[in-house]
Formats: structure tokens, sequence, C-alpha cells
């Protein structure tokens, strides 16, 4: 049942909450705050690290034993010997399958056992289920069609199949960007229009200037599931949206969702979004290079010799397997560049409210809510986490506190350099 609290804007209540003053927060968590904030983050870390290791060691030994076998299996069946684009289908949703099956116990216990061990999931579990399976049936359909586009150009293009899929890979973000707002997101959550008007002129104010052209400030119910906070800016051109969480907006002064606001808008102005996808094209184009190669040495030790038109389908868990670790092995990379985005939005929502008080109150307030730990290990920062610890993004206040207009930080660009 939908919570009667939450979907519309009250006028009245939210208009004491946008004259509020933040409540004066305290620098740093409680210790009974920080020390569960410290034991989930270190339960979560390992349910990270043991999902890694399943994903490995399961494409693994698909790559090197299992996806051959079933290939032979499935070519004594008349229709699937005759025709490798259905046998390689098969194959895939078999491996996928499979690898539900062997994630599944700790994907119940880290997504949901753990969630309310720690009372930050109001799911429940048939609920959790139901986005758990909606969720990958979303990512197989999405990964059939990708890896038979992809085998079809291993056939057609030959030699040169790498470089066309890292365009194609392109290509895919950029209608998934466009679509994931209004097609993706909606299946999960509900989401309407914020009509807290004093809130939306605020956050309109915050963005003139900066050419950054919204679709529209979106409200959307995240209660139901869960008590975290979150904030997003989401879609490309027509589609380009700001989504805030009811639980950000209901648990935040109006000064405070100024603060995080400022911080998506800084995506934006930095041209976040089209690094990223920029660094995603590069890294696509390596990854299928080097699959390739391993791919032709791979068949070559195997059959004798290499023909791209005569490519194995059971070549696909191998496929899988490389980009897998590739991905694993340049996670630290993509999460570094993450963070020193995430930093430079935060120097640039300081530098244009000037509320340093909002900022500790927003980031505190998160901290809670989420029961994030304000001071990781350096080696699990440098692993998973692509956001800045909640420690260092307190310590940024301090700088600014000290020298506002001086330090060459808030100086209006994610490199230092002025922006504007």
């Amino acid at each position: 049942m939908d919570d009667p609290h939450v979907g519309g804007e009250a006028g009245g209540a939210d208009a004491a909450r946008a004259d509020r003053e933040p409540a004066t927060e305290r620098p740093c968590l409680t210790p009974d705050e920080l020390g569960e904030s410290r034991r989930y983050s270190r339960q979560e870390l390992v349910c990270t690290l043991l999902d890694m290791a399943i994903d490995v060691i399961y494409l693994g030994v698909m790559a090197f034993w299992g996806a051959r076998s079933i290939d032979r299996a499935l070519s004594l069946a008349p229709v699937l010997g005759e025709w490798a684009v259905l046998r390689l289908a098969c194959l895939f949703l078999i491996i996928t399958a499979l690898h539900y099956a062997c994630s599944f116990p700790l994907a119940v216990y880290s997504g949901f056992v753990l969630e309310h061990r720690f009372g930050l999931s109001r799911q429940s579990f048939g609920r959790w289920l139901s986005r758990y399976a909606l969720r990958n049936l979303l990512a197989t359909g999405l990964g059939l069609v990708l890896m038979v586009g992809l085998f079809l150009l291993i056939w057609w293009a030959q030699a040169w199949w790498w470089l066309i899929a890292a365009l194609a890979a392109f290509a895919v973000t950029i209608v998934l960007g466009q679509l994931v707002p209004v097609l993706i997101l909606p299946l999960f959550y509900e989401i309407e229009k914020l009509e807290d008007q004093d809130l939306r002129e605020r956050l309109e104010r915050l963005a003139r200037g900066t050419s950054l052209s919204i679709e529209g400030v979106y409200r959307m119910k995240l209660s139901t599931e869960t008590v975290k906070a979150n904030a997003m800016l989401a879609g490309l051109g027509r589609t380009r949206r700001v989504i805030l969480g009811d639980t950000l907006l209901d648990n935040f002064d109006a000064r405070e969702i100024e603060v995080v606001f400022a911080h998506e808008v800084a995506h934006h102005v930095y041209r976040h979004l089209a690094k990223l996808t920029l660094f995603g094209l590069v890294y696509a184009a390596v990854s299928f290079w080097v699959c390739d190669r391993i791919l032709v040495a791979w068949v070559t030790a195997v059959a004798g010799s290499f023909q791209y038109p005569d490519c194995p389908v059971h070549a696909l868990a191998l496929i899988l397997f490389v980009i897998t670790v590739l991905s694993l092995l340049v996670s630290p990379v993509r999460n570094g560049l993450s963070r020193r985005f995430e930093s430079a939005c935060d120097r640039y929502a300081l530098q244009v409210t000037g509320d340093v008080e909002a900022y500790r109150a927003a980031f505190t307030r998160l901290a809670r809510l989420n029961k994030t730990d304000p001071h990781p290990h350096p080696l699990d920062v440098w692993l998973l986490h692509d956001h800045p610890p909640v420690a260092a993004r307190l310590a940024l206040a301090d700088q600014f506190t000290a020298a506002p207009r001086s330090c060459h930080w808030c100086a209006g660009s994610d490199d230092g350099s002025p922006a504007r």
C-alpha cells in the first residue's frame, strides 16, 4: 500500500519546511551511529567482494569448461544444430540462468536481509523478489540482444568487429541515457512532477546561467522501498530532468536540498556525462580489442586455427569472462575519475550557494540516513567507491570556510580553472 503521507506536496507543510533553517548537524556521527555505519559498511563490502568472486569463478568455469559441454549438447537438437544464432541465444540464457542461481543466495542476503537488519529497507520479501526478477529480466533481455549482435559482428565484420562493437556500444549508451528516466525508472518507482512551487523556483534559480535545459523537476517515491535518500540528474536532450527522492524531500530542509541540487547541476556545468561517455567509448574499444586478441589465441590453441566466420558459439562464455575481468581491473580508474568529478561538484555547490552550514547538514544527514561510514579504509575507497568519503566532503567545507574566496579549488572547474 502506498504511504498516504507521500505523493502530492501539501502547500502549508512544504512552505514551513522551505523556510525552516537546516538543523545544526554534528560534523560527524555519534559513536553509536558510527559503529552501526561501520558494521553495515563492512558487511556490505564483504558481500560486494563475494559477488565479484562468484562472477569471476563462475564465468571462468563456463569459459574454459562448461560452455563447450552445453554447446555440444545443444548442437544435438535438429534446429539448434543448424542455426548458430539460435544456439547462441539458448547458450546465453542457460549461462545467465545458472549465474543467477549461483548468486541468488548472496543477492537475498545483501539486498534484503542485510538492508532489513540495519533498518534501511521497507520492502516485503515478495516486493523485493519481484523487483529483483524485473531487474534481471530487463538485464537478460538487453544482454541477449547485445551478445547476439556482438557475434553477428564477429562473423560478419571479422577482424574489425571490435571497433564497430565499440561504436555500437556508444550508440546504445546514448539511447539508454534518453530512455532511462522516461521508460526504465518508472517501471520501478512512482515518479511525478514536483508540485512545491517555492522549491521549484529556488532550484530553477540555481540552474539559470548554466545552459542547463531540464524538462522538469520530479519527485521519485523511494520511501515505500527504503529510508535512503537520493537525487540524480537523468536523461539526455529532451528527456533531461532532475529527480529527487521523496526520502530526501521529506527529510531535508530547502537550503539543504538546494546544496544537493547545485551538486547535480555541476555535473552538467562541467560536462561530466560527456566525459564519462567518452571514457566509456575508449574503454569499450580497448576491452573489445583485448577480447579479440584473447579469443583468437584461445580458439587457435584449442582448435589449431581460427576463422572469424567460424567463431564457435561457446566462445560466448570466454568473452563474458574477459569483459568481466577487464571491468574489475579498470573499475579503480573509473571510480577515481568519478570521485574527482563528485568532488568538483561539491566545490561548485559550496561556491554557488555559499551555504556551508546547509552543505554540512546535508552530507551529515545523508550519512545518517544511508548509514555511510565517514572514514572507510583507503583501499576500500580506491577499489570500490565512486563518491568521496563523507569525511572528505566535510573537510572540503572546512577549506571553504577558511578561505572561501582565495582557494583555487573553488574557482569553478573540475580541474581548478574558471568555468565561466
